[in-house]
């Protein structure tokens, strides 16, 4: 099984950076913006200039922009393109801990906890040990009618491992606001599913291969970019599970204030967004700005002749 490593910076090699390239049974794949360092330089991966990215699909890199996080989406075709049968994309701010990528449960059948519930989306971090808390990107409207006492041993075929972030976890801004938290989450915790989709980043997720056809981080909708791709790839039929902490994340510096303008779009459209995606998955077309759209198209291109 060939496991390629994709990420998105502007920094110079991080300590994250440094152990991800150190490991042996994977690739890794950094891709370059605007405000990345010139002389940017990995002892062991793939460094993708911004030159090469306009040389490889020039449509594709204009229809994203610079400067944003959205480029990681040349890193899934890079990854594509070496055949990649699992992909991790990962933020260089997420170092990983003893045993990241040992044992993945990608392309496997494996018995774990399914919660059931009747809303339309499913929060795994209110089913932690952290339960005052909640997933990025998870419809605020649903906070108080969350319940986790339903649930049972089922087997799933798993096309997605999220797994989480011991330190500063992956939630919105109010939350972060309110409670700036510093995480362990209990292992016992994981695995985990459920019978509704639920929210997963690109900052700690092994994607399958086959997957990489309709998993796109849609750019101009903020902080909306990673959820609404997770919530598009589960409304496809993709299972997605979630797995214990395997990174600890010393997050980059963040105005939370700009964080929270990012995620306002969701905050106004996620609980519609996962309704009309359980009915007919391409209405997040209707969610998508233009030029948006015509990323995803000019995206899923690369993928017409498989």
């Amino acid at each position: 099984m060939k496991t390629v490593i994709v990420t998105t910076t502007i920094n110079p090699p991080t300590e994250a950076i440094h152990k991800f390239q150190a490991m042996k049974d994977c690739e890794l794949v950094v891709i370059g913006d605007k405000k990345t360092p010139r002389d940017y330089h990995l002892d062991r991966g793939i460094y993708v200039t911004p030159e090469e990215q306009e040389k490889y699909d020039p449509a594709l890199s204009d229809a994203i922009g610079w400067n944003c996080i959205q480029r990681r989406s040349m890193g899934l075709l890079w990854a594509h393109d070496m055949k990649a049968d699992i992909v991790a994309v990962v933020d260089d701010d997420n170092i990983p801990l003893e045993g990241w990528g040992e044992n993945l449960l990608v392309g496997k059948d494996v018995e774990m906890d399914c919660y059931e519930t009747e809303l339309p989306a499913f929060d795994p971090v209110g089913a932690t040990n952290h339960s005052r808390l909640w997933h990025r990107g998870y419809p605020l409207q649903l906070l108080s009618k969350r319940d986790y006492m339903k649930k049972s041993r089922k087997t799933v075929h798993v096309d997605v491992q999220a797994d989480f972030w011991n330190g500063d976890p992956d939630i919105d801004a109010l939350c972060r606001m309110e409670h700036a938290p510093e995480c362990e989450f209990n292992p016992k915790a994981f695995p985990m599913c459920a019978n509704k989709m639920g929210p997963f980043n690109s900052q700690n997720t092994f994607i399958s291969g086959k997957c990489l056809k309709d998993y796109f981080l849609f750019p101009h909708v903020g902080r909306m970019d990673d959820i609404w791709a997770a919530y598009y790839l589960q409304a496809k039929g993709y299972r997605a599970v979630w797995a214990k902490a395997s990174v600890y994340q010393l997050r980059n510096p963040h105005d939370l204030v700009r964080d929270m303008v990012q995620e306002y779009l969701g905050y106004e459209n996620n609980l519609k967004l996962v309704q009309d995606l359980a009915r007919d998955p391409e209405s997040i077309a209707a969610y998508l700005p233009g030029r948006s759209n015509w990323a995803f198209q000019l995206y899923r291109r690369h993928f017409d002749h498989a």
